[in-house]
C-alpha cells in the first residue's frame, strides 16, 4: 500500500467543493456560523470521502479495464483498505453529525444510505444520477438541519444544487468513452436556468442589527444603503419640481431646472450598477465562466479527455454556485469565503484528478 495514492483515491481536489453545502444549507435557514454547523460540515466531509473510496471499491473491476492507474487497480491500495476507509469515514461521518443534533443525525443517516445504495446499486443504472443528485441536495440540508427544524427557505438551494449534480453526473457517465453530445448540451441548458435564477433581481430579508456577524452584514448594509439612497433622493426630486425665479428688468417669472437632477440622474445609473454587481450576481457569473466552456467544448467534440474536462469543471463549479446562493440568503461573508477557496481547487486538480 502506497501513502501517496490516498489523495488520489480520496479525490481530496474535489473536496473543497463540500462545505459550501452546508455552509448554503445554514445561510438558506438565515443561521450564523455555530459549533453545529461546524459538526455538520465535517460530518460532510466524512460521508463525501467515504462514497469516493466506496467508489473506486465498486468500480475496481470496471477501472481495472478503463483505468488501470487508478490507486486499486494498480494495486497502490488493496480493496480492503479501501472498504475499510470508507466503513470508517462513515461512522465518523454519522458520529459528527450527532453532534450537531438530533435532526442533522436524521439528515446524515438517510444522505449515508444514498451514498452507499448509489455506488453499490444506482450508479450503473438509469437512476444513477437522481440518486447522486439526491445526495448532494441531502448535504446541503444537513447544513440546515444543523440549525433547527429545515424550513421551504432550503428547499430551493438544494433542488439548485442537486440539479447541477444532476447534469454533472450525466456527463460523467460518458468520460471514459466519450461519444455523447447529447449530455453536455442537457447540462449547458441546466446551467442556463441556474444562472437565470442567480441573476434574477432580489432583496434579501433585513438582518436585525444586533449580534451582526461577518456572515450577514451583507444583507442588513443593503437594506440600510437602500434606505439612504432613498433619503437622498428626496431633496433631488425636490430640486427637480419647477422653481419661479425673478430675473430681468420686467420682473417676470420664469421656470429654471437646477443643475441637482442631472446629478440625480447619474445616480440612478450609478445604482443601477451597484445593485448588478452584488455577490449573488458575481458567484453567478463566476458559476457560468466555469461550465460554460468545457461543457461547449464537450460538445463539439465529445471525446474523452474533453469530457473527463467537462466533468472536472462542473465539480469545481459547485463552489460558486454555493456562494451563489449563500449570497441570496444575505450571507455575504460566507459567499466571499466560499469564492476563495476556487483558485486553492483549481490549483490542486492539476495535481490531483477529482475525477
Amino acid at each position: 500500500m502506497t501513502l501517496s495514492a490516498w489523495p488520489e483515491l480520496l479525490r481530496i481536489s474535489a473536496l473543497f467543493t463540500v462545505p459550501g453545502d452546508a455552509l448554503a444549507g445554514a445561510a438558506a435557514e438565515g443561521a450564523r456560523f455555530s459549533r453545529s454547523t461546524a459538526y455538520a460540515i465535517g460530518a460532510s466531509l466524512c460521508l463525501y470521502e467515504a462514497g469516493m473510496a466506496l467508489n473506486d471499491w465498486a468500480d475496481r473491476e470496471e477501472d481495472a479495464r478503463d483505468r488501470p492507474h487508478r490507486p486499486i487497480p494498480s494495486g497502490r491500495i488493496g480493496a480492503g483498505a479501501a472498504l475499510g476507509a470508507s466503513v470508517a469515514l462513515t461512522g465518523a461521518g454519522l458520529a459528527l453529525a450527532s453532534r450537531a443534533g438530533g435532526r442533522a443525525l436524521g439528515v446524515s443517516v438517510a444522505l449515508a444510505a444514498t451514498v452507499w445504495s448509489y455506488d453499490l446499486y444506482w450508479k450503473h443504472t438509469p437512476a444513477g444520477p437522481a440518486a447522486m443528485a439526491a445526495a448532494r441536495s441531502l448535504d446541503l440540508l444537513l447544513g440546515a438541519a444543523s440549525t433547527g427544524p429545515v424550513t421551504r427557505r432550503a428547499l430551493v438551494p438544494a433542488a439548485l444544487l442537486g440539479a447541477h449534480t444532476y447534469a454533472v453526473t450525466t456527463v460523467s457517465r460518458h468520460e471514459t468513452q466519450g461519444g455523447s453530445v447529447r449530455a453536455p448540451l442537457a447540462a449547458l441548458a441546466a446551467t442556463a436556468l441556474i444562472s437565470a435564477w442567480g441573476l434574477r433581481p432580489h432583496t434579501p430579508g433585513p438582518q436585525s442589527p444586533d449580534g451582526l456577524d461577518f456572515a450577514h452584514v451583507g444583507s442588513y448594509a443593503q437594506v440600510q444603503n437602500g434606505r439612504d439612497q432613498q433619503n437622498q433622493a428626496r431633496p433631488a426630486i425636490e430640486d427637480m419640481r419647477p422653481k419661479v425665479a425673478y430675473g430681468g428688468s420686467g420682473g417676470s417669472p420664469r421656470h429654471a431646472a437646477e443643475p441637482q437632477s442631472v446629478t440625480a440622474g447619474r445616480g440612478g445609473v450609478g445604482a443601477v450598477v451597484r445593485a448588478a454587481a452584488t455577490p449573488a450576481t458575481l458567484a453567478t457569473v463566476a458559476y457560468l465562466a466555469t461550465t460554460t466552456p468545457p461543457y461547449l467544448h464537450a460538445a463539439l467534440n465529445p471525446s474523452p479527455p474533453l469530457t473527463q474536462r467537462a466533468v472536472g469543471g462542473g465539480i469545481r463549479a459547485m463552489i460558486p454556485l454555493q456562494a451563489a446562493l449563500a449570497a441570496r440568503a444575505g450571507a455575504v461573508g460566507t459567499a466571499v469565503a466560499l469564492s476563495a477557496l476556487v483558485p486553492v481547487a483549481r490549483k490542486l486538480a492539476r495535481k490531483v484528478s477529482p475525477t
